[in-house]
């Protein structure tokens, strides 16, 4: 079985990798083409192209990068055509994959899967209806996300999220890190994210070193902001732990961490997966923050929030991305985390924790839809 499989940034090179894991148990002569980041190459996939060129998000941050995108796009639905695959199958990216799914169905009977459903009960619900025109199953993270797909016209399954089966340290390894009120920041994992967030985030780590003596911070980082949050966290004038991209300790920091300030997405899982509570604070573009904005549907944007149905975890998003209450609701949840976890642990168990491993749960969804 041939599959051709598209990712475009590290999130969806992790559903990727699994996915493809999934299809190599499931399927052992399946053979991969396409684009991916590590995990993927790492399951078998020679990357046609580096997939950071495709980590670009929101509506302004798109605009200068659109006609090396364009032209990506055809190149990718040239070689789709050309290879005849069995399946197509784009990973998130909406941006990019649908429009490379839309060329393919318009010049060929490839069957499509997009894994990642569309937020359309957060925003545009009208691209249900678009994309039921060039993709026929959809691979669904949040459980309450089928029927939307399904009232559209398309196959759907909910698979799970990958965050129930990552790794979770335990107890042991994470209080070898020592005492003390450990903050995480986590102040996002695309370039543009750190360069609007970190200054801000920054302030707010003076203001909690000022009113949390004992705090000690740690920032994660993934291979593509490592060296920016470095560049930013010189001029912060407190102690910082940068983790190196890949740390054998970001695991044990997640579980021994005592709150985190992330910006929006879905760390905020992680984060829950770990039992850690959390204050979550996000901006954008002024372009995109006016224009999404105005098209929301729901009143909050934190994951753990919509999955469990509360709103409890604090979020600044925006205008309201402010440092001084930030601050504030950091230090309100160090005092009294409890609100937050009965949440988080709703919130896992909707996710799919205890089952199959979403990777093979997505395959044998992909496979049992076959012609």
């Amino acid at each position: 079985m041939k599959v051709f499989v598209i990712a475009g940034e590290p999130s969806g090179d992790k559903l990727g990798g699994a996915l493809m894991a999934g299809l190599k148990q499931l399927c052992p002569v399946v053979t991969f083409d396409g684009v991916g980041g590590p995990l993927m190459q790492a399951e078998g996939l020679v990357s046609r192209f580096p997939m950071d060129e495709l980590s670009v998000m929101g509506l302004a941050e798109i605009l200068p990068k659109y006609r090396a995108l364009k032209a990506r796009i055809r190149e990718m639905a040239d070689a789709i055509i050309a290879t005849q695959p069995d399946v197509l199958i784009t990973i998130d990216s909406p941006d990019f994959c649908l429009r490379v799914a839309k060329l393919v169905k318009a010049e060929s009977d490839i069957r499509t899967v997009h894994y990642v459903a569309p937020t359309v009960w957060a925003w545009r619900a009208g691209r249900a209806a678009k994309m039921a025109h060039h993709i026929d199953h959809v691979l669904a993270l949040f459980p309450f996300e089928p029927p939307y797909m399904h009232a559209a016209g398309m196959d759907c399954d909910f698979v799970g999220h990958p965050v129930v089966a990552e790794p979770i340290a335990t107890e042991k390894q994470a209080n070898v890190l020592g005492q003390g009120t450990v903050v995480l920041v986590l102040p996002g994992s695309r370039k543009g994210e750190v360069g609007r967030l970190a200054d801000r985030f920054g302030q707010a780590v003076k203001q909690i070193a000022a009113r949390t003596p004992d705090a000690m911070f740690v920032i994660p980082t993934t291979e593509g902001v490592h060296a920016l949050v470095q560049e930013k966290v010189a001029d912060w004038d407190v102690p910082v732990t940068v983790l190196a991209p890949n740390s054998p300790d970001k695991a044990a920091w997640f579980k021994r961490a005592d709150v985190a300030l992330a910006a929006s997405g879905t760390v905020s899982l992680e984060l829950a997966a770990n039992g850690t509570p959390m204050v979550i604070a996000y901006d954008m573009a002024w372009l995109s923050r006016i224009i999404i904005s105005r098209m929301l549907l729901v009143d909050t944007v934190t994951l753990v929030n919509l999955v469990s149905d509360t709103r409890v975890i604090p979020e600044f998003i925006g205008k309201n991305c402010i440092p001084s209450d930030i601050v504030d609701a950091v230090i309100g949840v160090l005092a009294d985390p409890s609100a937050q976890n009965d949440a988080m642990d709703l919130t896992m168990d909707l996710l799919g924790r205890g089952g199959e491993a979403p990777g093979l749960r997505a395959a044998r969804a992909v496979l049992a839809r076959l012609p």
